[in-house]
């Protein structure tokens, strides 16, 4: 009789301590419940709509109408406000801006050629002159230059007090004779671009017209 009544306290005894093992068990579960609410807030600001830079830039990245030969893609920041002025040829047709564009122009040439004049601007030096020269040989087809070759590569002309650095490429885009006339004008902490692309001949006749649109750009 008394075996078993000290049985029965020993069973007694024993269960508020498994009682309380159960409870600190049922809390520590309760406390990592939360874990898939951060696993979810971290992905949400992965969505999509953050974008990066080409900084052009960079990037570098002038856009160019997607029918037009070297077109690119994406979404840099470009200058604020309008810092220079320019008087177009008579014969070039102003077209809509778009998003990138500060001027924007179709150049109609012989047999239903058209050639494309993109006027831009970004912040900054949008990656040196180097990156931006041969990112416009790109556009044509043509691999890059070396840095021991850019001096010879480019013209250098001063007009209305502006400094523009002239580039000229002609290469194969699409499978067309393309040639790119291009000046690259830094201002006040910006970089424009005036950018005249298209089938090679249409672009060779409209060398001095290109010239003479040049010196009208000034400050405004």
């Amino acid at each position: 009789m008394k075996l078993h009544l000290i049985s029965l306290l020993l069973v007694l005894a024993a269960l508020p301590f498994t009682g309380c093992r159960d409870q600190k068990i049922t809390a520590y579960r309760a406390a990592k419940d939360p874990a898939p609410v951060m696993a979810a807030a971290a992905t949400a600001q992965m969505a999509p709509g953050a974008t990066l830079p080409d900084g052009h830039p960079a990037i570098g990245g002038e856009a160019t109408p997607a029918s037009a030969p070297g077109a690119m893609t994406g979404s840099v920041p470009t200058a604020e406000g309008m810092a220079l002025l320019w008087t177009a040829p008579a014969h070039w047709t102003a077209k809509s801006l778009g998003s990138m564009r500060k001027g924007s122009y179709a150049v109609a040439g012989e047999a239903g050629a058209v050639g494309d004049l993109a006027i831009t601007a970004f912040p900054g030096d949008t990656g040196g002159l180097f990156a931006n020269v041969n990112r416009w040989r790109g556009q044509v087809g043509l691999g890059p230059i070396e840095a021991a070759q850019l001096e010879a590569s480019v013209k250098n002309i001063e007009a209305n007090g502006l400094k523009m650095t002239i580039v000229e490429a002609t290469g194969q885009a699409n499978g067309v004779s393309t040639t790119l006339l291009g000046a690259i004008v830094p201002h006040e902490g910006q970089t424009w671009f005036f950018k005249l692309i298209g089938p090679a001949a249409l672009v060779t006749h409209e060398q001095t017209a290109f010239r003479d649109f040049l010196s009208t750009i000034k400050p405004r």
